[in-house]
Protein backbone atom coordinates (compact mmCIF):
# COMPACT_ATOMS: atom_id res chain seq x y z
CA UNK A 1 0.00 0.00 0.00
CA UNK A 2 1.05 3.47 -1.34
CA UNK A 3 1.89 6.10 1.41
CA UNK A 4 -0.16 9.02 0.50
CA UNK A 5 2.53 11.27 2.16
CA UNK A 6 5.11 10.20 0.39
CA UNK A 7 5.95 12.13 -2.68
CA UNK A 8 6.07 9.89 -6.26
CA UNK A 9 9.88 9.41 -7.15
CA UNK A 10 9.05 11.38 -10.24
CA UNK A 11 7.03 14.34 -8.42
CA UNK A 12 9.90 15.27 -6.94
CA UNK A 13 12.37 15.32 -9.69
CA UNK A 14 9.45 17.71 -12.14
CA UNK A 15 9.02 19.80 -9.15
CA UNK A 16 12.77 20.55 -8.59
CA UNK A 17 12.54 21.73 -12.50
CA UNK A 18 9.61 23.64 -12.34
CA UNK A 19 9.75 25.38 -8.84
CA UNK A 20 11.37 28.56 -10.24
CA UNK A 21 8.74 28.79 -13.44
CA UNK A 22 5.71 28.15 -11.01
CA UNK A 23 7.42 30.30 -8.11
CA UNK A 24 7.92 33.29 -10.79
CA UNK A 25 4.02 33.08 -11.69
CA UNK A 26 2.68 33.59 -8.64
CA UNK A 27 5.41 36.05 -7.98
CA UNK A 28 3.61 37.98 -10.45
CA UNK A 29 -0.10 37.36 -8.98
CA UNK A 30 1.68 39.25 -6.03
CA UNK A 31 3.25 41.85 -7.77
CA UNK A 32 0.71 44.16 -7.02
CA UNK A 33 -0.47 43.16 -3.66
CA UNK A 34 -0.64 45.25 -0.42
CA UNK A 35 2.13 43.55 2.16
CA UNK A 36 1.05 41.18 4.74
CA UNK A 37 -0.93 38.76 2.61
CA UNK A 38 -1.35 35.44 4.38
CA UNK A 39 -0.60 33.68 1.18
CA UNK A 40 2.74 34.47 -0.35
CA UNK A 41 3.94 33.00 -3.33
CA UNK A 42 6.44 30.35 -2.11
CA UNK A 43 3.48 29.03 0.48
CA UNK A 44 1.24 29.10 -2.74
CA UNK A 45 3.67 27.23 -4.87
CA UNK A 46 4.20 24.43 -1.90
CA UNK A 47 0.89 23.87 -1.07
CA UNK A 48 0.28 22.93 -4.53
CA UNK A 49 3.33 20.70 -4.54
CA UNK A 50 1.77 18.77 -1.18
CA UNK A 51 -1.47 18.22 -3.11
CA UNK A 52 0.40 16.68 -5.98
CA UNK A 53 2.52 14.29 -3.80
CA UNK A 54 -0.19 13.11 -1.67
CA UNK A 55 -2.73 12.44 -4.93
CA UNK A 56 -2.50 9.15 -6.96
CA UNK A 57 -2.23 11.64 -10.30
CA UNK A 58 0.75 10.11 -12.11
CA UNK A 59 3.18 12.90 -13.80
CA UNK A 60 4.62 11.71 -17.57
CA UNK A 61 6.52 14.47 -18.07
CA UNK A 62 7.57 18.17 -17.10
CA UNK A 63 4.96 19.63 -19.20
CA UNK A 64 2.33 17.37 -17.60
CA UNK A 65 3.90 17.85 -14.12
CA UNK A 66 2.91 21.67 -15.03
CA UNK A 67 -0.52 21.13 -16.22
CA UNK A 68 -1.30 19.47 -12.68
CA UNK A 69 0.32 22.14 -10.95
CA UNK A 70 -1.70 24.33 -12.52
CA UNK A 71 -4.76 22.76 -11.10
CA UNK A 72 -3.41 22.18 -7.47
CA UNK A 73 -2.26 26.05 -7.46
CA UNK A 74 -5.97 27.09 -8.66
CA UNK A 75 -7.25 25.27 -5.81
CA UNK A 76 -5.44 26.16 -3.50
CA UNK A 77 -5.78 30.07 -4.20
CA UNK A 78 -9.49 29.47 -4.04
CA UNK A 79 -9.21 27.37 -0.58
CA UNK A 80 -7.02 30.28 0.53
CA UNK A 81 -9.45 32.69 -0.51
CA UNK A 82 -12.45 31.04 1.17
CA UNK A 83 -11.31 29.99 4.37
CA UNK A 84 -9.98 33.44 4.66
CA UNK A 85 -13.72 34.75 3.96
CA UNK A 86 -12.32 37.43 1.44
CA UNK A 87 -15.58 37.35 -0.28
CA UNK A 88 -19.02 37.49 1.59
CA UNK A 89 -21.12 36.73 -1.40
CA UNK A 90 -24.09 38.77 -0.76
CA UNK A 91 -22.42 41.87 1.14
CA UNK A 92 -20.85 45.24 0.22
CA UNK A 93 -20.11 46.25 -3.24
CA UNK A 94 -19.52 43.63 -5.81
CA UNK A 95 -16.96 45.25 -8.95
CA UNK A 96 -17.44 44.27 -12.41
CA UNK A 97 -15.51 41.34 -13.16
CA UNK A 98 -13.66 40.68 -16.72
CA UNK A 99 -11.35 38.13 -18.38
CA UNK A 100 -8.95 41.28 -19.14
CA UNK A 101 -8.91 42.83 -15.64
CA UNK A 102 -7.76 39.19 -14.73
CA UNK A 103 -5.01 39.10 -17.05
CA UNK A 104 -3.54 41.98 -17.10
CA UNK A 105 -4.28 43.13 -13.76
CA UNK A 106 -1.51 41.73 -11.92
CA UNK A 107 -3.37 41.36 -8.48
CA UNK A 108 -4.85 38.68 -7.05
CA UNK A 109 -8.31 40.34 -6.48
CA UNK A 110 -10.67 37.62 -4.56
CA UNK A 111 -13.50 38.49 -6.31
CA UNK A 112 -12.23 37.86 -9.87
CA UNK A 113 -9.94 34.96 -8.63
CA UNK A 114 -13.51 33.34 -7.48
CA UNK A 115 -15.74 33.89 -10.48
CA UNK A 116 -13.05 33.03 -12.91
CA UNK A 117 -12.66 29.48 -10.70
CA UNK A 118 -16.91 29.17 -10.72
CA UNK A 119 -16.45 30.21 -14.85
CA UNK A 120 -14.03 27.71 -15.18
CA UNK A 121 -16.16 25.45 -12.86
CA UNK A 122 -19.31 26.01 -15.23
CA UNK A 123 -16.84 25.45 -18.35
CA UNK A 124 -15.80 21.85 -17.43
CA UNK A 125 -19.41 21.18 -17.52
CA UNK A 126 -19.48 22.26 -21.22
CA UNK A 127 -16.25 21.68 -22.76
CA UNK A 128 -13.55 19.93 -20.49
CA UNK A 129 -10.64 20.39 -22.79
CA UNK A 130 -11.58 23.86 -23.10
CA UNK A 131 -11.49 24.52 -19.34
CA UNK A 132 -7.94 22.57 -19.04
CA UNK A 133 -6.85 25.45 -21.69
CA UNK A 134 -7.43 28.27 -19.67
CA UNK A 135 -6.50 26.53 -16.13
CA UNK A 136 -2.95 25.57 -17.77
CA UNK A 137 -2.45 28.99 -19.93
CA UNK A 138 -3.64 31.28 -16.72
CA UNK A 139 -2.57 29.16 -13.74
CA UNK A 140 0.72 27.50 -14.99
CA UNK A 141 1.65 30.00 -17.97
CA UNK A 142 1.58 27.01 -20.50
CA UNK A 143 2.40 28.33 -24.14
CA UNK A 144 0.07 27.02 -27.23
CA UNK A 145 2.40 23.88 -27.72
CA UNK A 146 2.80 22.63 -24.40
CA UNK A 147 -0.82 22.65 -23.61
CA UNK A 148 -0.92 20.49 -27.32
CA UNK A 149 1.57 18.18 -26.35
CA UNK A 150 -0.40 17.66 -22.59
CA UNK A 151 -3.63 17.36 -23.97
CA UNK A 152 -2.56 15.41 -27.55
CA UNK A 153 -4.15 17.83 -29.99
CA UNK A 154 -2.65 20.12 -32.39
CA UNK A 155 -1.35 23.54 -31.27
CA UNK A 156 -4.34 25.39 -34.03
CA UNK A 157 -6.85 23.55 -31.79
CA UNK A 158 -5.46 24.80 -28.52
CA UNK A 159 -5.75 28.16 -30.13
CA UNK A 160 -9.13 27.39 -31.56
CA UNK A 161 -9.97 26.22 -27.71
CA UNK A 162 -8.32 29.14 -26.27
CA UNK A 163 -10.40 31.37 -28.81
CA UNK A 164 -13.46 30.14 -27.25
CA UNK A 165 -13.24 29.61 -24.28
CA UNK A 166 -12.22 33.35 -24.18
CA UNK A 167 -15.15 34.22 -25.67
CA UNK A 168 -17.27 31.95 -23.17
CA UNK A 169 -15.44 33.37 -19.99
CA UNK A 170 -15.61 36.83 -21.01
CA UNK A 171 -19.23 36.52 -21.70
CA UNK A 172 -20.10 34.85 -18.48
CA UNK A 173 -18.25 36.82 -16.05
CA UNK A 174 -19.80 39.90 -17.92
CA UNK A 175 -23.22 38.23 -16.77
CA UNK A 176 -21.62 37.77 -13.52
CA UNK A 177 -20.86 41.07 -12.88
CA UNK A 178 -24.26 42.27 -14.66
CA UNK A 179 -26.06 40.06 -11.29
CA UNK A 180 -23.67 40.73 -8.88
CA UNK A 181 -23.75 44.58 -9.23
Amino acid sequence: MKDRDTPQPDTEGLFTVVYDELRRLAQSWWRDQVPGQTLQPTALVHEAYMKIAKSDTPTKNQEHFRAVAAKAMRHALIEHFRTKNSLKRGSGHRSSVTLTGIESNGQLDPVMILALDEAIRELEQLDERKARVVEMRYFAGMQDDEIARVLDVTDRTVRTDWRAARAWLSSRLAQEGEDGS
